[in-house]
Formats: C-alpha cells, sequence, structure tokens
C-alpha cells in the first residue's frame, strides 16, 4: 500500500463499496488488482494488489482506506464524518530522473472532514470536502459528483461524472517546486495556485452469487493547468482502474 501514487484511491475505494453492499451482508473481505498512471516525470505505471475490508453499519461504516461515522442515514440522505488515507506522494529517490531525485519528497497523509450523499429518482450527489490532519501539505479539498445507478438482475452500473477542487496548500506541497529546489535540481521554480479538476467514472458489479461479487471500476482525471505547468508532471490526465471479487456476509 506504502507505493500508491494516486490522487483519488480513497473516494473511489468508497464508491466501490457503495455498490458491493448496495444489497448484500454488513460486511465484506477481497482482493483487487489496481492500476495507476504516475503523473509525476522519471517514474513508471504499476499494478499493484489491493485488500478489500468493508462493513456497513447504521452508524460506522469501512470501506477499505476510508471510514466515517453517521450524523444523518436514512434513504435519502447520509452525512457523516469521515476520514481517509491519501496515498499520493512523491519518493525522489525511486525516480528514473536525474533532476527529480534532487528534490524533497511529498508524504501521502490522513484526511478527514464531512461527507453528503443525496438520493433522488435521477441518480445521487456525492460530496466530501476533507482537510490535510497530519501536517504535511495543511492543504483542502472538496470532491464532488453526479452518479446514477442502472440495476438490471445481477448487474450494477453506476456512472458518474464530477469535479475536484484543490487547495493552493495541497498543490504548493504536491507540485510546487522551491527556490532552494530549484536550485538543486536546474527545475524552474513552481508556485501554483488554486485548482480544479474535472473527472468521469464508472463502477461496475456483477453478482455472481448472493454473496460472491466481482467489479471493475475506473476513474479519468483531466488535471488543471495548475498542475500540469508544474515542472514536476509530464502529463495532462491521471486516473485508477481497479478490479477485484469480494465475498459479502
Amino acid at each position: 500500500m506504502s507505493k500508491f501514487k494516486i490522487l483519488t484511491l480513497g473516494a473511489l475505494l468508497a464508491s466501490s463499496f457503495s455498490v458491493v453492499h448496495a444489497a448484500d451482508g454488513p460486511w465484506s473481505l477481497g482482493a483487487a488488482a489496481l492500476v495507476t498512471p504516475n503523473p509525476y516525470k522519471g517514474d513508471q505505471d504499476r499494478v499493484y494488489p489491493v485488500p478489500m475490508v468493508g462493513y456497513e453499519g447504521d452508524s460506522f461504516y469501512l470501506r477499505g482506506l476510508n471510514a466515517g461515522y453517521y450524523l444523518w442515514n436514512d434513504k435519502t440522505d447520509k452525512l457523516s464524518i469521515t476520514a481517509y488515507y491519501s496515498p499520493l506522494f512523491f519518493r525522489a529517490k525511486d525516480s528514473d530522473s536525474k533532476s527529480m531525485r534532487q528534490l524533497d519528497n511529498r508524504k501521502a497523509t490522513l484526511m478527514a472532514g464531512l461527507s453528503y450523499v443525496h438520493y433522488t429518482d435521477y441518480g445521487f450527489l456525492r460530496t466530501v470536502l476533507a482537510g490535510d490532519t497530519l501536517d504535511n501539505s495543511n492543504g483542502v479539498t472538496w470532491d464532488t459528483a453526479w452518479l446514477y445507478r442502472y440495476n438490471s438482475d445481477r448487474l450494477t452500473l453506476t456512472p458518474g461524472i464530477g469535479i475536484t477542487w484543490s487547495s493552493e496548500n495541497q498543490n504548493e506541497y504536491y507540485y510546487g517546486v522551491s527556490k532552494k529546489e530549484s536550485l538543486r535540481s536546474g527545475l524552474d521554480s513552481y508556485d501554483p495556485d488554486d485548482s480544479w479538476s474535472p473527472y468521469v467514472e464508472l463502477s461496475v458489479n456483477y453478482k455472481l452469487t448472493d454473496s460472491w461479487n466481482v467489479f471493475g471500476m475506473g476513474r479519468y482525471i483531466r488535471l488543471t493547468d495548475e498542475v500540469t505547468n508544474s515542472p514536476m508532471i509530464d502529463k495532462e490526465w491521471t486516473g485508477v482502474l481497479m478490479t477485484g471479487v469480494t465475498y459479502s456476509f
């Protein structure tokens, strides 16, 4: 888990468990494979194993790297205090770029805040506002999306479209280059502002039996200019693709 380098794994795991738990028991166990395109220069895309552990209760939930406590929970509205591990990080020594190896490391962190979901006949709103709790970036992110769930016998499809706001502190920590780093590395110094990054996502779940499910999910994120203009970045997009199996009980 320590080598994940993506922005949205916590949110994506949460959405995956929402699909898996739509009609199953409160507990689930499983495993998945995760493919992540890395936006940093001098790194390679990788495939990682992901353990899947979930619990859905009236007051508390656990969804992989995401946990929460409900302040309000009914069929229409769900408001919760949430915390999740944000695994985006940069480790300079792992880069195959000489200039990138001269930069400071960026650490993963624990984000915490509020999550709200509102269900209608035409889909549902999902929004999460969270901030860094470990004094790494001192950043804040706000992720909001509109999704629609299609149910057909054993198959569930949940497409969605959304956008993520990242504060200036968040972008500066993960994509900025200080003057000291610039002198060491030869990269231009860079001080980004806050940003908005739109995305599309799709979750798919198929019930093999009453307890066994196979699933797949993906998110494509269009990176904003505040990110792509960083000398640390050489992609205009990022995302995640994951597939696996779970057993619910």
